[in-house]
């Protein structure tokens, strides 16, 4: 018998049976589980209607009103309300109110509450952001959530693994979030559906975690089960420091069998933006230098980063957003919130005209805090450009890394870094 794919090892080791392989149906134990404001209230009725009395384990399950927060409307409020109720009468303690939220699939992994070798169920289809950790990490419905909660547990099907190995060196101005949209656009929005998405090679290893987690982020865009990335010394150097219980890294055996393994070298790579209306309409920068636009947001679960917020920075010092432009940043946690002030790089966005958000997912998915109006474009380092996401159905979002959002918002139109880096 052939050697298992890094998915199907950490699915073996949360059967009971021992054993999980691609195409079985397993029930797996759940390490952590979550649900948000606009998914958890769904969950937490249907507990209710369960007649559940009791949570598997309250140190295994979180509550983050990330969507709608500050609350923009009175509905949102009573969604939020929801969660604060229920975690009082459980005695919730990962309960994320205003001050300590942040963006779940940010927010989680700085905590250290989701870990390598970890079965993750989030009711959000971006929680396989955490495989970047090495972690077996899907979006589940809010009922499946539910039922999680009660028992632990959750079934699955076993995905089929595709690998991805990416071999050269990466460019300036390139990085995770060029990697997904350019695999995204090879293999189309459909072309890891319910797969395993397993990414290798020198480039992957040399990623940095922030890096990995865009990578990993938008593996659902290709309608993956799960992106994964064996974790290693880059992963430990981040896991170890927050970890709140052991963890374990694990890695697929050298001859386990893939569905289909693809391998590009990405040396000559541009930073690639995302034409409407689908992640899988790519296009390199250079090709779409010609398009005017209304709003850039740089934030988001897949570019809200530190690391993400600094490349920003580092275009906008000195000079100022086009006039025509509205700059929103959204520091993905109140950590990243604190430490981008203590840099500095506060001052350089305030300088440049730029607004900055409290954490929340806000405009992503056209919730508050930046909604577009008819007939309004936007470049956006979020994760989905599907008619009508951001504000009206007939607005558009166009989707890049954080140099080229920060770039476009100098010069009013889609732009490379080195248009304005070079001036």
């Amino acid at each position: 018998m052939s050697g298992q794919t890094l998915a199907e090892k950490i699915l073996s080791t949360h059967t009971d049976n021992g054993v999980a392989r691609a195409g079985d149906l397993v029930e797996a134990r759940v390490d952590f589980a979550f649900g948000n404001d606009v998914t958890a209230p769904i969950a937490i009725k249907t507990f209710k209607e369960a007649g559940a009395k009791k949570i598997f384990d309250p140190l295994r399950l979180a509550l983050i009103p990330d969507h709608f927060t500050p609350n923009k409307d009175i509905a949102s409020a009573n969604q939020v309300k929801v969660l604060r109720d229920f975690a009082r009468e459980f005695g919730l303690p990962y309960f994320f109110e205003i001050g300590r939220v942040g963006i779940e699939h940010a927010l989680l992994p700085e905590q250290g509450l989701v870990l390598p070798g970890d079965v993750v169920v989030g009711a959000d289809s971006h929680t396989c952001t955490y495989g970047a950790l090495g972690a077996f990490a899907t979006g589940v419905g809010s009922t499946d959530l539910a039922a999680v909660m009660m028992t632990g547990r959750v079934w699955f099907r076993v995905p089929e693994s595709i690998k991805f190995v990416f071999k050269g060196e990466l460019p300036r101005w390139v990085g995770g979030k060029d990697l997904i949209l350019y695999t995204i656009g090879q293999i189309g929005v459909d072309g890891a559906r319910y797969k395993a998405m397993e990414f290798d090679g020198e480039v992957i290893k040399s990623l940095s975690m922030a890096d990995r987690f865009s990578l990993c982020n938008m593996a659902i865009e290709a309608g993956a089960k799960v992106g994964l990335i064996a974790p290693d010394a880059i992963t430990e150097e981040y896991v170890k420091q927050r970890a709140q219980r052991p963890y374990r890294f694990y890695q697929s055996d050298p001859d386990a069998r893939y569905e289909k393994i693809y391998e590009w070298d990405v040396s000559s790579l541009e930073p690639l933006v995302a034409f409407p209306h689908l992640p899988e309409n790519i296009h390199s920068v250079s090709e779409a230098t010609n398009i005017d636009i209304d709003q850039v947001v740089i934030g988001s679960c897949t570019n809200g980063r530190l690391e993400d917020l600094r490349i920003a920075a580092e275009i906008l010092k000195g000079k100022k957003v086009h006039p025509r432009v509205r700059c929103l940043i959204f520091p993905a946690t109140p950590t990243i919130y604190k430490q981008a002030m203590r840099e500095g790089l506060f001052e350089i966005f305030t300088e440049a005209e730029a607004v900055i958000s409290p954490p929340t997912c806000g405009p992503c998915l056209g919730g508050h805090m930046g909604i577009l109006a008819k007939g309004e474009r936007a470049l956006a380092t979020t994760n989905r450009n599907f008619v009508g996401r951001m504000g009206d159905p007939e607005s558009e979002v166009y989707l890049c890394n954080p140099a080229v959002a920060a770039a476009s918002a100098v010069l009013g139109r889609i732009a490379h870094p080195d248009e304005v880096m070079n001036e």
